[in-house]
């Protein structure tokens, strides 16, 4: 009983960005990766702005890649849904996976498309194994942003995209070509 109201008042400190209760409850004992009465962890209700409050708790150890029991979205899929770049970024370094898929077939990436956040998708898409990879229904991060290209952002959003993956389809072809013909001669 002591652990979960521990591990209650940690998940009310993460979700309100309040640093100091947070160490202060790690530091008395609080399971970092713990689950609250609504079974979250801290990590899953961190106020996401609060970049410090995320970076310590992923210091301490918190998982990132913890599903949501209810759609199976991890942090990085709703930090890059809200646009929360320097929280991508904080779980890119602690080990998070861009590649894993929500109970829609949505990455991280076709989420920060679909809602226009630029600088979330400057740093999913080159982490991203597949960034062609498409939802349960079918679009690709590329085409969720371009069907709300009306709405601020979106245009921008999809055509980094575009032009990120054209690029990308340019540089494998010449580093094919380039090792073909560097391999040829040693045959």
């Amino acid at each position: 009983m002591a652990e979960n109201s521990l591990t209650d008042k940690l998940c009310n400190a993460a979700a309100s960005g309040n640093l100091p209760d947070v160490l202060f409850w790690l530091q008395n004992g609080a399971d970092v990766n713990g689950l609250n009465k609504y079974k979250r962890t801290a990590l899953q209700v961190v106020m996401l702005g609060s970049t410090s409050v995320v970076e310590a708790l992923l210091a301490a150890g918190a998982r990132p890649d913890v599903r949501d029991p209810v759609l199976g979205l991890t942090v990085t899929h709703d930090a890059a849904r809200g646009g929360f770049a320097h929280t991508v970024r904080a779980l890119l370094q602690h080990g998070a996976n861009v590649d894993l898929v929500d109970d829609r077939g949505n990455l991280p990436l076709h989420l920060a498309a679909t809602a226009g956040h630029l600088d979330a998708v400057r740093l999913l898409i080159g982490r991203t194994a597949e960034p062609r990879m498409p939802d349960n229904q079918g679009r690709t991060a590329g085409q969720l942003a371009r069907e709300c290209e009306h709405l601020p952002g979106r245009m921008a959003t999809a055509n980094y995209i575009e032009e990120y993956l054209s690029s990308r389809e340019y540089f494998s072809y010449w580093k094919i070509m380039f090792y073909q013909h560097n391999n040829s001669k040693l045959q």
